[in-house]
């Protein structure tokens, strides 16, 4: 769950820089980020888990928008955009959102178990 959740995270920060542009003439913009995931043995629980791992730059090229009054357009009057595509992001942003519900509707199947068994046993 910690580990979607950072996804989400990452995504949504993604999202809102969409359309933000670089901060000086000649920069560049704001690059996606990917997050990574990584599978780790958690000792505690004796079982693998997954763990938000490294967060990698997009290294795809940048969107141009023409924009000639945009003080930042360069000489042909086009400026560069963010590499982010918000329908990709939405994407992601629901796989992450359908992973997390996953994890917690088994967390509570697990506690619904484990409360049925401590009944079983008391009775």
């Amino acid at each position: 769950m910690k580990a979607q959740a950072g996804r989400m995270r990452i995504i949504s920060e993604n999202i809102a820089n969409a359309d933000s542009t670089a901060r000086t003439a000649g920069g560049e913009p704001y690059r996606r980020k990917v997050p990574t995931l990584r599978a780790t043995f958690d000792d505690e629980l004796a079982a693998q888990s997954v763990t938000l791992g490294r967060i990698e730059r997009d290294r795809s090229d940048f969107r141009v928008k023409y924009e000639p009054g945009n003080p930042l357009a360069d000489a042909k009057g086009n400026v560069l955009m963010p590499n982010v595509n918000s329908l990709i992001e939405q994407t992601d942003m629901r796989d992450a959102q359908r992973s997390y519900e996953a994890n917690l509707n088994m967390v509570g199947a697990a506690r619904r178990m484990i409360s049925r068994t401590l009944e079983i046993l008391r009775a």
